[in-house]
């Protein structure tokens, strides 16, 4: 299994409306991506290691797949409409990581 991490970097800034991005943009994703994705979930940055500082990411959407190819062929061909989304709830771009999942 694989994690794919969208990254949204924290600043003084950063625009991000959550709710836009739960309630619209998550879920367009998990419609197009359809039985590929198996698993969605949203961290909420809320803080630092350094008391008082701010979180180094706005939030982080994790997507799970088996396996990169599936990741691939099914985020691919909606790659295009998904970043034109950005602008209805964010002015940063999110990193991309993707990640092998080991379970302990």
């Amino acid at each position: 299994m694989i994690k794919v991490s969208v990254m949204y970097p924290n600043s003084k800034d950063v625009k991000f409306d959550v709710d836009y991005y739960k309630k619209s943009h998550l879920p367009m994703i998990s419609k197009a991506l359809g039985n590929a994705l198996k698993g969605l979930e949203l961290d909420l940055g809320i803080a630092s290691r350094v008391p008082g500082e701010p979180a180094p990411y706005v939030a982080i959407a994790h997507l799970l797949f088996d396996d990169v190819a599936s990741f691939q062929a099914s985020f691919g061909p909606h790659a295009e409409i998904f970043a034109a989304d950005i602008k209805n709830y964010s002015n940063v771009k999110g990193e991309l990581q993707i990640s092998e999942l080991i379970t302990f």
